[in-house]
């Protein structure tokens, strides 16, 4: 059995701490068992290492998410790297190619697909041991897992299951304690309307999608060549454009005829808006700053240095991030999404060499802007050269010591060393101990440049 992490998305819905580089899954605001804070991945890689399925897991993730994930689980972690984002349906398709080229998986092997943040207790990843057999007693070509709703939310697929009084015409296989274990679905309903989603709860005993996936790797082969498409994993990077930008959901579930489902019964939960993580984050307030006692159900998060003071507003979120300022109603949260327009490039970044932090951004005219950054490097790491042809930039070594390297040339710096860069010069950094640089890049005002220091090759698996 071989595991596939889904590792995308901006995370919008929990803006401003999480944008395109550092989504959702990264942010460190959950309690582990000894107390200390951990993100979304950070938990779940851990709870697959106490399942023992740590060693068969690949993450799919895209350029600006892989320094983080690298920094946050270490050097071992397995990852593919998109080409570009184009939904779930392109990144599993290229996980299954890359499975059958580069690792010789075979065909009637099994494959299970999840999201890389699920918010589950630690038998959810016992429970999928079983889809391998569930797949082999149903001969079905696509297994789901299904959770029983709270309330006709909008957010989530639904699986309707088959019904019968007898079990084992519905496809039902016992459980050890009489319960059913798994069975055939009758039909899928992607994130229907709520009014919709209530008939299905009530009428159908429809269930919630988890969003795991479950088939045979020759069952994904066989998808692909239908599509036109090729198998091969190189190829199939070259090809990547030519995939339907759209959800596995929507290209696989809902065209399968041929699907089995097991019911999980176990602790599941989406922490996508600020309202459902709030409930699980352990702790009230994180960073600098005050609430009053009579501010009740109040959550405070602030990442930057200026403390944040909340005076007597109950069941409130306030977010504060170099991304910007968030202030809502635990309620309203999940409408955050629809709010927000457009695409801010990110103001802090985690790479596996440190971190990014945009501190002052001033657009002088239409073609000038001045963008401060503060730069950390981890000692024995280097960042990937860069270069900005349309910009001036200055480094200032605010502490630490290192070499940096321009147009080839090394050059030994340490604290208060100021090395100008001319625009198209190209320069990098390597740390002899942790340090810190401040960064004034002064010209075009594309803040594209610059942005991202560090990627591994487009569509390349980083062994």
């Amino acid at each position: 059995m071989k595991i596939v992490l889904l590792s995308g998305g901006s995370g919008r819905r929990l803006w401003p701490l999480s944008n395109a580089a550092r989504s959702k899954q990264f942010l460190r605001i959950l309690r582990n068992p000894h107390g200390e804070m951990e993100s979304m991945v950070q938990r779940v890689w851990r709870q697959l290492g106490a399942a023992g399925l740590k060693d068969q897991c690949t993450i799919v993730t895209g350029t600006l998410q892989a320094d983080t994930i690298r920094r946050q689980l270490g050097d071992e972690v397995q990852l593919l790297v998109e080409p570009e984002s184009r939904d779930t349906y392109p990144a599993i398709a290229l996980a299954a190619a890359y499975l059958h080229s580069v690792r010789r998986v075979a065909a009637d092997e099994a494959v299970i697909v999840l999201p890389v943040d699920p918010y589950v207790d630690d038998l959810f990843f016992e429970k999928l041991k079983e889809l391998e057999t569930m797949l082999s007693r149903t001969s079905a070509d696509l297994g789901l897992v299904g959770v029983t709703p709270t309330y006709p939310s909008t957010k989530y697929g639904y699986i309707v299951p088959e019904v019968s009084e007898d079990a084992e015409a519905s496809g039902f296989s016992e459980a050890a304690e009489g319960a059913r274990a798994y069975g055939r679905v009758a039909s899928f309903h992607e994130k229907p309307a709520e009014a919709v989603a209530s008939r299905l709860i009530e009428e159908r005993k429809a269930l919630w999608n988890c969003g795991v996936f479950a088939f045979r790797l020759g069952y994904m082969a066989e998808r692909i060549r239908q599509a036109g498409l090729p198998f091969q994993y190189e190829k199939l990077i070259e090809d990547y454009r030519r995939l339907p930008k759209t959800s596995f959901d929507f290209e696989v579930v809902e065209t399968c005829g041929n699907i089995a489902m097991m019911v999980y019964d176990g602790y599941w939960k989406d922490l996508g808006t600020w309202n459902t993580l709030t409930e699980e984050m352990g702790v009230a307030q994180i960073g600098k700053g005050t609430v009053s006692p009579d501010s009740r159900n109040t959550h405070l998060i602030n990442e930057i240095h200026i403390p944040v003071t909340v005076l007597g507003l109950s069941n409130i979120v306030v977010a504060v991030s170099p991304d910007g300022i968030l202030v809502t109603d635990k309620e309203a949260s999940p409408r955050l999404k629809e709010l927000l327009e457009g695409v801010q490039s990110p103001m802090y970044v985690e790479y596996d060499w440190g971190t990014s932090r945009v501190l002052d951004y001033e657009r002088i005219d239409e073609n000038n802007e001045i963008v401060t950054t503060r730069l950390t490097v981890a000692a024995g790491k280097r960042t990937d050269a860069e270069c900005a042809p349309k910009r001036e930039t200055v480094w200032t070594i605010v502490s630490g010591r290192g070499e940096a390297l321009l147009d080839g040339v090394s050059q030994a710096v340490g604290r208060g060393s100021v090395l100008r860069i001319s625009a198209k010069q190209q320069v990098s950094f390597e740390a002899f101990e942790d340090s810190e640089l401040i960064e004034i890049q002064t010209g075009s005002p594309s803040r594209e440049e610059g942005a991202q220091r560090r990627s591994y090759p487009l569509g390349s698996a980083v062994i």
